[in-house]
């Protein structure tokens, strides 16, 4: 997908030369059409290259800017482009003083460009004629601008590889923006919201700064506060990222001097943004005056907190700097070119709009390897909630719990439960010790494991007490697969005595009745297991109202049964 950005970006910024010259002066008052003409052809004014980027004073009344076609000079349609689009309006004005105005959020039925003003010339205007703009004064920052004079069929098809590109763009932001929702509100993790609203909030910094909000989206209802929501969004997008980056690089953990400045910007932005808003003049020019210096110092804050964070180990904050930092650089070039610098590189709007996209895949990459990481650590202490740490079976809790779930399903199937309680155990631990014990537990519980089949629930009941949950199993199943356990524990030949006693097991069957709960089956079952203690230890037993018409029928459960 990147490639194809990277392909759609390079198609979009790719510009033939235009064979123009420019020239430019500030609006004073009197001036005629005619007359910045007369001062153009004279060579009065102040020249520039129309294919660099210019910026021209807002301030005052304006600037007049002419743009003389070069040859090779062909009579047909034509279309002039002024890219990146400014904010403020740019009346283009012909020699009998006929003006047509143009504005991003200007919404009146003559052809608008995609992602630039355009302006469009009919085959009766020479080809030789200059060209007259005037850029309408403005309070806001002056945007560098450069212009390009088209063939209509040339303009047709850059415009639409440029709004293909655009849309792509977009299309991933918003994508990776409700993806991110979709999961916050289902893993209830906050970390996800702010990622999305700071996506979101870049994503409409960049629809307005290129016009594609106004262009094709036609959003009139925002006609006229392209400025303040544009500057608002920037101060909320800092505010966003600077939550998401706290939590998303765990500051608190791996950078934890940093943590509290990072969140003090996350609500500073805000009340900026609040006094941006309101309708005090004084408040208006406070905000005005802090956004700015806020804005440098919380992007050199994120910035060292997310390498210090990286640094200390967060794999996270990684992500974090792979996805932000092309981005950081190419704003940090967008605003040296605010200050008459690279007048040359043309790309850098399309360069900053594909880099969003490409940071919010990177980062999507990354609350997708943080998810995992988080479900893995749960597993992990799922796994050490639920087994016995002695013999890594299930514990009590766990078994009881999983069983439970079994009986209320609803199943018909049959199912068996054995209750095995080990032989001699005590005299076990009272002549080799408590480390002999846990060595025994552990190689009976893996000899039963090994035994069992997978889906069959063994747990580890207390002490020397094992319980196995048998599914789908009758009757006479059950009773050859303890008597099997029961040799299988037998043949381990782990030594109770220096008499030749060997550690074995006794074992209780009871059969899930109707309405059965766990409690009731381990009862019966556990009664079954002191029957076979009595009978002679090393063997199986059912519960005694199954047992009592079969009485004479029951295999031993060894050779050495009668020597035990």
């Amino acid at each position: 997908m990147l490639c194809i950005l990277a392909m759609v970006l390079f198609a979009a910024i790719a510009r033939a030369n235009t064979p123009m010259t420019g020239a430019s002066r500030d609006v004073r008052p009197g001036d005629t059409p005619q007359g910045v003409l007369e001062e153009f052809r004279r060579g009065e004014m102040a020249s520039f290259d129309p294919n660099l980027l210019q910026r021209f004073s807002r301030q005052g009344l304006g600037t007049w800017v002419i743009l003389q076609p070069q040859p090779p000079l062909v009579s047909e349609e034509r279309v002039l482009s002024i890219y990146p689009p400014p904010l403020a309006a740019v009346t283009m004005v012909d020699q009998h003083g006929a003006a047509l105005t143009m504005s991003l959020d200007d919404f009146t039925e003559i052809a608008h460009g995609n992602g630039r003003l355009a302006y469009r010339l009919t085959e009766a205007t020479p080809a030789s004629d200059p060209i007259l703009l005037k850029f309408e004064p403005s309070s806001g920052r002056a945007t560098p601008v450069s212009f390009q004079l088209q063939s209509w069929s040339e303009y047709l098809q850059k415009d639409a590889r440029w709004l293909v590109f655009a849309s792509a763009c977009f299309a991933v932001m918003l994508a990776m923006s409700l993806m991110a929702l979709c999961l916050a509100m289902m893993l209830r993790d906050a970390t996800f919201a702010w990622y999305a609203g700071y996506v979101l909030c870049y994503a409409l910094i960049q629809s307005i700064q290129t016009g594609y909000l106004f262009h094709p989206l036609e959003m009139t209802s925002l006609s006229g506060t392209a400025a303040v929501v544009s500057s608002s969004s920037v101060a909320l997008s800092v505010a966003f990222a600077a939550m998401f980056m706290a939590r998303f690089c765990e500051l608190q953990r791996y950078a934890r001097l940093l943590h509290t400045p990072t969140l003090a910007l996350a609500v500073g932005m805000p009340l900026v943004v609040l006094l941006r808003s309101c309708q005090i003049p004084l408040l208006q020019q406070m905000a005005q005056v802090l956004i700015g210096p806020l804005l440098i110092l919380g992007t050199v804050l994120l910035l060292l907190a997310a390498v210090a964070a990286a640094v200390r180990g967060a794999r996270p904050a990684w992500f974090f700097l792979v996805g932000w930092t092309p981005l950081l650089a190419l704003t940090a070039l967008s605003s040296s070119q605010g200050n008459g610098m690279l007048a040359d590189v043309i790309w850098l709007s399309d360069a900053c709009l594909a880099a969003g996209a490409f940071e919010a895949v990177v980062l999507s990459l990354g609350l997708a390897d943080r998810a995992l990481i988080m479900r893995r650590d749960r597993d992990v202490v799922q796994g050490l909630a639920d087994n016995d740490a002695l013999t890594n079976v299930l514990n009590r809790r766990a078994w009881t719990e999983s069983v439970s779930k079994l009986l209320a399903s609803g199943t018909m199937q049959p199912v068996a439960l054995l209750f095995l309680d080990l032989d001699h155990f005590k005299l076990l631990n009272d002549r080799q010790g408590h480390a002999a014990g846990d060595r025994a537990l552990v190689a009976v519980a893996e000899a039963l494991r090994h035994e069992l089949r997978p889906h069959d629930l063994l747990g580890r009941y207390g002490g020397e007490e094992f319980v196995a949950m048998l599914y789908g199993v009758e009757q006479g199943q059950a009773m050859q697969v303890a008597t099997r356990l029961c040799r299988r524990v037998h043949r381990l030949d782990i030594p109770v005595n220096d008499d030749g006693l060997v550690l074995s097991v006794s074992i209780g069957i009871a059969m899930r009745l109707p309405d059965d709960s766990v409690e009731a089956l381990i009862e019966r079952s556990d009664h079954a297991m002191y029957r076979a203690k009595l009978a002679g230890r090393n063997r199986a037993r059912l519960d005694e109202k199954l047992e009592t018409p079969m009485r004479r029928g029951w295999p031993r459960a060894v050779e050495g049964d009668r020597h035990a």
